[in-house]
């Protein structure tokens, strides 16, 4: 029986001839990523245990972009902690905040994770990695330790899930409406523990920015992990970027899949995921009158300068809604240089947005977009929680850029559609 593209890098990473689902392995880790809120904690187990040197200097990455600018003294802390390990260790994946951005926009983009890799970060969304054909899956602050110390981790090899996906998107439609859909279809545990491979026709046309998002959200339906065959969408990504040797693997034609599912990208509208769960998806012709008073574009999700672009063209020439707050999040400081040249931020200034620096901060409630009690927020973030953004009250609606940029203009979740276009546009 052959192996899918999720076995066939863990067998490899383990030294052994074949694995299979439900398997216990210990497995070599190409990256161990750390955040300023996680890292702290790995820090102190690291020590703890009497750690000296890291297993690597050159594949443990330490990014803080949570909680930075810092925004109270405690995150300062933290952000020291994290700061004077790198120092110590002499850590080459360390970057301040003027430096970087996310990581999950970060590492892809400077390429210090590649394809073939098997990653590991103290974060849920290191699944993102999973678009360049790498495996990659978040782990707890004493897993991050033990890699940190070791340069191994243990895993069970998950089932993998096959979504194929066909046809011709609507316009509007992005790798966010994509993968809202398939979770609104198979729910928050659908995935439970499972690899999400995605394939067909319309996955060979989609560019590395929408399978960036999609891999990003696969923890919100359980997924072990999410993965891409790589194919020259990825190669043309990586060319220049990797300083290290990199690996495409593919599936074998004889894999075993746990699941198959077959969906028709042609009848997905814009998705609209209502609180408090990423599954409760609604197409956005059935959203009805739902007033909002803040919008979020940006995030490890949708920060990507193909988001930004999105979001300018709706948004040039026209203004924010009275009353509503805009911001903008470059996920990092290349993004952001692009928008710059590009005349995007300029257009963002003109319809009353407030840029950010690169930062989490707005997405998990952190500081620079807080919610109050009884606002609601639509966001191209990822998750929309109870309390995630900011007061128990809120509410946090998940979209696209397109759908984000409209709702910003009418004060309203809204279609881009109803916006008044130019016969050129």
């Amino acid at each position: 029986m052959g192996m899918t593209i999720t076995e066939k890098i863990l067998c490899e990473h383990a030294d052994l001839k074949e694995v299979h689902p439900g398997e216990l392995i210990n497995a070599r880790v190409d990256i161990a990523l750390g955040n300023d809120i996680t890292a702290p904690i790995a820090i102190a187990e690291f020590e703890k245990a009497g750690g000296g040197k890291v297993y690597d200097r050159d594949k443990v990455v330490l990014i803080p972009d949570h909680f930075v600018p810092n925004k109270d003294i405690a995150s300062a802390g933290q952000c020291k902690v994290m700061r004077e390990f790198a120092k110590e260790q002499i850590i080459t994946h360390y970057y301040e905040v003027g430096e970087a951005g996310i990581e999950h926009a970060f590492l892809p983009e400077q390429g210090i994770v590649l394809p073939g890799d098997l990653v590991i970060g103290a974060d849920s969304h290191t699944c993102t990695y999973g678009a360049l054909g790498a495996f990659a899956t978040g782990v707890g602050s004493t897993d991050l330790a033990a890699a940190m110390l070791t340069g191994e981790l243990w895993f069970k090899v998950p089932r993998t899930m096959k979504i194929l996906l066909y046809g011709n998107m609507q316009k509007w439609v992005s790798g966010k409406d994509l993968i809202l859909y398939i979770i609104g279809m198979i729910g928050v545990d659908g995935a439970r523990y499972r690899a999400m491979e995605f394939a067909g026709e319309t996955v060979e046309k989609l560019g590395m920015a929408a399978r960036l998002t999609i891999a990003n959200m696969v923890i919100e339906a359980g997924a072990k992990n999410g993965i891409f065959i790589p194919d020259n969408v990825t190669r043309e990504y990586v060319h220049g970027k990797g300083k290290r040797n990199y690996k495409f693997y593919t599936s074998d034609p004889d894999a075993e899949y746990a699941e198959v599912i077959e969906i028709d990208v042609g009848k997905i509208e814009p998705q609209v995921a209502f609180p408090h769960i990423p599954s409760n998806v609604r197409d956005v012709s059935q959203v009805g009158e739902v007033m909002i008073d803040q919008v979020v574009i940006g995030s490890c999700t949708n920060g990507r300068i193909e988001d930004l672009r999105i979001a300018a063209k709706i948004l040039n020439g026209r203004k924010a809604a009275p009353y509503l707050r805009l911001i903008i999040v470059p996920a990092t400081r290349e993004i952001y240089k692009m928008a710059l040249r590009e005349g995007l931020m300029g257009i963002f200034i003109d319809a009353n947005a407030t840029i950010s620096p690169p930062s989490c901060g707005a997405c998990l409630g952190g500081h620079m977009g807080v919610l109050a009690n009884g606002e609601r927020a639509v966001a191209t973030t990822n998750r929309n929680f109870v309390g995630r953004m900011g007061h128990s009250g809120s509410e946090v609606y998940l979209a696209g850029p397109a759908v984000a940029a409209a709702s910003a203009v009418l004060g309203r979740i809204a279609a881009p559609d109803e916006l008044a276009w130019g016969s050129g546009s």
